[in-house]
């Protein structure tokens, strides 16, 4: 086939023209380990599995499994109008192999998983894109594939702590700043970020002679609305000298500016750490749709965008598809932890959607990507975030009583690429929060209030289940109804509102309600004797995961 419209194409390096070229003989081709024979995907250098170098090319027959797919309503892609299949198939000589996809000659609502496909390819140019359709002999759905670690087994796979003395200790969160929140603000981004500095600063009882640290995610770099420039742009405005920075988008999610605060107070760099988190997103589009930018003819990085899997929501769409198959999840399931943000998005005058939804409400919306539709989506949004961690000794003369961190969950136990990684969760989570709890005696049932990264509904889900606060597969349980996750229920969840009802802060503004809640100053959605709270950071990249206790 070779059709005319033009998709996001690839682009071919010396490491990767193999597999994207070799349609041209009809044989779906992939790295192959010459020690141990395991199939590499994407290629590398190395085997992760055995660890030779020695690195080749082998043929295999173009038959697979399909593991999951949704249906694309909402993201169109050049050359892709929207609805279309965006898919992952287990490679048949090798089911750790998956390969994210299109399907083609079939019918979305006839497909289930585990039904057998075969590969059809696709010219574009230089390229054979390799598509899958189901096979004409189907037998027996093929067998489960399985992640390498069971969801409910990361914590045999933690590593111990390197010594009893935890840096954790050594740091506070003293002051937190949040700007206007809003959709389409049309204000510089800098000045959002200075806007919550500047609070921040004031919160802790400090002046920015006092700061000598500055933290962010994911820094400069070309991330349009994703970012205000990062250290670089707010140390320009501000003049501050710090002698110690960081700006990242491979830290542990965004998150990660704090974490990496926290070791340099403890290691003696720094007294007084400003970390922020500013995105311009409602703005940044609306700019876009004034003056669309030409479209040049640049080819594609990575592995998901010549599909059209242009967004994360694309991959935990699968993964919560492969939730509901396993465990019974269904989309009330999800709709609950909608609704409980809205809720109590309702009780925060800073949120960007305070209006009542009912279950109707949600389960009408449009769709948006297969069994997402338009409320399992945070909320673009304009914003900055401020946080202020600093030395525990420095932190006790400070203006508000210190907020401590008590346990910090970082390790990666999950591969980081989203579509290699964990089936039936949101990666970067369940290895994450097997970790934390090796770092302090505290357990679940200890925490009052958590605050979890919602950039969509299934992360949340995700969280909950890798924490402990349920089981893994007993979501469907404990969410029914939404008690359990209410301002009075067993774990009150995301009181501000969340990123799906109060904006896409990112994260940050989940630390500023914790922090918010642990002081007991959250006013009509205070949770009563709140003491401990865990938030999370991220996820699919690397994340992180902290556990933080009211003073003593």
């Amino acid at each position: 086939m070779n059709p005319p419209s033009q998709r996001p194409l690839p682009a071919l390096t010396p490491e990767n023209a193999f597999f994207w070229t070799s349609g041209a003989d009809g044989v779906l081709s992939f790295a192959e380990c010459a020690s141990c024979a395991a199939l590499i995907h994407p290629p590398q250098p190395v085997c992760r599995y055995c660890r030779g170098d020695e690195i080749g090319v082998r043929a295999v027959s173009g038959r697979a499994a399909l593991i999951g797919f949704t249906v694309n309503h909402r993201f169109p892609a050049p050359g892709m109008p929207t609805p279309f299949t965006i898919a992952q198939v287990a490679i048949e000589e090798d089911p750790r192999v998956r390969l994210t996809t299109n399907l083609v000659d079939c019918d979305p609502d006839e497909l289930s998983l585990g039904m057998r496909m075969e590969v059809v390819f696709e010219r574009h140019e230089d390229v054979w894109l390799p598509l899958f359709r189901p096979a004409a002999d189907q037998g027996d759905p093929a067998p489960p594939v399985r992640d390498a670690i069971e969801p409910d087994a990361m914590w045999r796979h933690v590593r111990p702590m390197v010594r009893a003395e935890k840096f954790e200790d050594k740091a506070a969160l003293t002051g937190i700043g949040m700007s206007r929140i809003g959709r389409r603000l049309m204000a510089d981004p800098l000045s959002l970020t200075v806007e919550a500095c500047k609070r921040a600063v004031e919160d802790a009882g400090l002046t920015f002679d006092d700061i000598d640290g500055l933290a962010t995610y994911p820094g400069g770099g070309a991330f349009g609305g994703f970012s205000e420039g990062g250290v670089t742009a707010l140390e320009a405005a501000l003049g501050i000298r710090p002698v110690w920075h960081q700006g990242g988008p491979e830290t542990f999610g965004p998150g990660g500016s704090l974490i990496g605060a926290m070791l340099a107070v403890a290691g003696g760099l720094a007294r007084h750490v400003l970390c922020f988190r500013t995105l311009w997103e409602a703005t940044s589009m609306e700019l876009m749709r004034r003056n669309p930018p030409a479209r040049g003819s640049g080819r594609a990085d990575g592995w998901l965008k010549p599909y059209g899997a242009l967004s994360a929501a694309h991959t935990l769409a699968m993964n919560a598809q492969r939730h509901f198959a396993r465990y019974g999840t269904t989309r009330e399931t999800l709709g609950w932890i909608a609704l409980n943000q809205r809720a109590n998005a309702a009780l925060n005058p800073t949120a960007v959607y305070r209006d009542p939804m009912t279950m109707d409400d949600y389960l009408n919306a449009r769709p948006i990507t297969t069994p997402f539709g338009l409320y399992d989506c945070d909320v673009p949004c304009d914003g900055a975030v401020a946080v202020i961690v600093s030395a525990a000794d420095a932190a006790r003369d400070l203006a508000k009583p210190p907020v401590h961190v008590e346990a910090v969950g970082t390790q990666i136990l999950e591969r980081p690429e989203w579509d290699q990684s964990t089936l039936t969760h949101e990666p970067q989570v369940l290895g994450q929060s097997a970790h934390l709890w090796t770092r302090t005696d505290l357990r679940p049932d200890d925490v009052d209030v958590a605050e979890l990264y919602d950039g969509f509904t299934f992360n949340c889900l995700s969280w909950l289940e890798g924490l402990g606060f349920c089981g893994i597969g007993e979501a469907k349980d404990f969410l029914d109804g939404g008690k359990n996750i209410a301002r009075d229920g067993v774990i009150p969840l995301n009181t501000h509102g969340g990123q799906l009802s109060h904006g896409r802060t990112h994260g940050m503004g989940l630390v500023h309600e914790a922090v918010t809640q642990l002081r007991g100053e959250a006013g009509e959605r205070q949770v009563a004797g709140a003491r401990v709270a865990v938030v999370s950071s991220g996820g699919l990249t690397p994340s992180g995961v902290m556990l933080l206790r009211a003073d003593a």
